[in-house]
Order: C-alpha cells, then structure tokens, then sequence
C-alpha cells in the first residue's frame, strides 16, 4: 500500500470535508483538481482521468452531506420546505449531469470546470447583496432551478453549493441557513449523480482494477474516511463566525485550482 498516497488522500478529504461543512460547497470544487493530479501521476488513462476525478469526487459527497446536515440541523437551519422542492429536478438533473460529461472528450469537461470554479470564485469575491423584496420562486420555478443545480453539478462533481447557495441568497434567504439547506441538497445530487456515474461508466474501457464505473474506491473510502470528520467540525464553525473574509481567501485558492484545471484542459 503506497502510505504517502494514502496521506495525501487524508488531507484533500479534510479538506474538501471542512469547506463543504463550512462554506455549503460539497467539497467538489477542492478535490477535482487534486485528485485529477493523483490519476493522472498514477498513470490512469489520461481519457478517463478528469471524468473519474469528479465521479469520485461526487460520490464523496454523499458522506459529506449527512455529516455535515446533521451539525447544521441542529442549529435549526436547514430550511426543510426548500430542500423538498428542488429535490425533485435535482434528482433529474445530476442524473442527466454525467451522462453530458460522458459525452464531452477530457479536455473540454477539464475546460468546463475550470469555467465553473473560476465563476464561483468571483461570486465569492463579489459578495453581492440580493435586493429586497425578492423571493423563492413557485413550485414549478423552484423545480427548473432544482434541474439547473443538478446537471451543473453532476457535470463537474460538487455539490451545489456554487449555484444554489447564491440562488437562495438572492431570494433573500439568510446565508447560514442557505449554507445549511445546501448542504442538505447535496445528499440527492451525489446519490442520483453517482449511481449515474457508476451505470453509464460501467461497461467504459480502460478503467483502472477496483473502479465501480467511473467511481474510484480507493480514493473514495479514503477521502470519505476524512471528510465525515471534519464536515460536522465546519458546519459548527459556520454557526461561529463571520465567514466573509474566509471566502475571500477561498476564492483565491479556488481561482489557482480554475487556473490549473485551464491548464489541463490544454495540456
């Protein structure tokens, strides 16, 4: 067993653990880019690296979730009502999400989400206030929005955070209960884009030993070992303190693994 891997493995799901419960994020957008790093060094099929990183990427986010939901649940900030009604075209659109990405070639599903990091992070960066008076949509919007999160999700292998958090806020939703809603939200977007994942990278030639479709286990069992921990310690946090300044510096970090994702895109 290759211990220094295993290490490297534990940090990124710390990591990727810490932010989704503080920041509402799922974890996807920091570990992407690392584990597109790790694939690639192990040799994997530089066809198959990015689309694997964000399956396996997605998948462990449905651990992170319930760990982090829980914390922010009792603090009584989940907003049920929402979850329920964008559930619903979630659910069809992380399933639709890999199947688009099955259909893009490594390199423009690498462009794609350095595109979507690099937007986050300048959403981050701007902090825009919603204007007043603004609300949820009705049923059927909130089900249209709920689609859009999902595919733009399954697509790149986080959790939703980078669309819903800022579409709640702009409805006039405070942050720590859109931070926490979304984490609740990531449970049906990792489950429904994971078992997409796994059945239409099924029968995808040329995927390494101990691959469930384009899922990793390894990768997943050990970055999951970590995220579960730190998710709840986040999501506390996020009840604690005044988060601003933290994106700021997230946003930078963020526009470095953009940068880097650009890079492989082109590489």
């Amino acid at each position: 067993m290759d211990w220094s891997l295993v290490g490297i493995l534990l940090l990124m799901g710390a990591g990727g653990g810490y932010a989704a419960g503080l920041l509402g994020i799922g974890g996807g957008m920091v570990l992407v880019p690392f584990i597109t790093m790790i694939f690639t060094a192990k040799g994997f099929a530089p066809a198959l690296v990015v689309h694997m990183a964000i399956a396996t990427s997605l998948a462990t986010i449905m651990f992170t979730s319930l760990s982090s939901v829980r914390a922010h649940h009792r603090h009584g900030a989940v907003q049920w009502r929402i979850v329920a009604l964008l559930a619903p075209g979630i659910v069809i659109g992380s399933w639709l999400g890999p199947w688009i990405g099955k259909q893009m070639n490594t390199s423009a599903l690498a462009l794609l989400f350095s595109v979507f990091v690099a937007f986050s992070a300048a959403q981050m960066l701007r902090n825009k206030k919603p204007s007043a008076g603004r609300d949820l949509p009705g049923t059927a919007g909130m089900f249209a929005a709920g689609g859009v999160i999902g595919t733009l999700a399954g697509l790149v292998g986080a959790g939703g955070g980078f669309i819903s958090v800022p579409f709640m806020t702009w409805c006039n939703v405070r942050i720590h209960q859109a931070v926490a809603t979304s984490a609740a939200l990531g449970f049906p977007i990792a489950l429904s884009g994971t078992l997409s994942n796994i059945y239409f990278g099924w029968s995808e030639p040329g995927l390494p030993q101990h691959s469930l479709g384009f899922v990793y286990l390894p990768a997943l069992a050990v970055i999951v070992a970590a995220s579960v921990t730190m998710a709840p310690l986040g999501a506390r946090m996020a009840h604690k303190m005044d988060v601003a300044a933290l994106k700021r510096v997230f946003a930078v970090v963020l526009f470095s693994l953009a940068g880097y994702m650009f890079y492989r895109a082109f590489a």
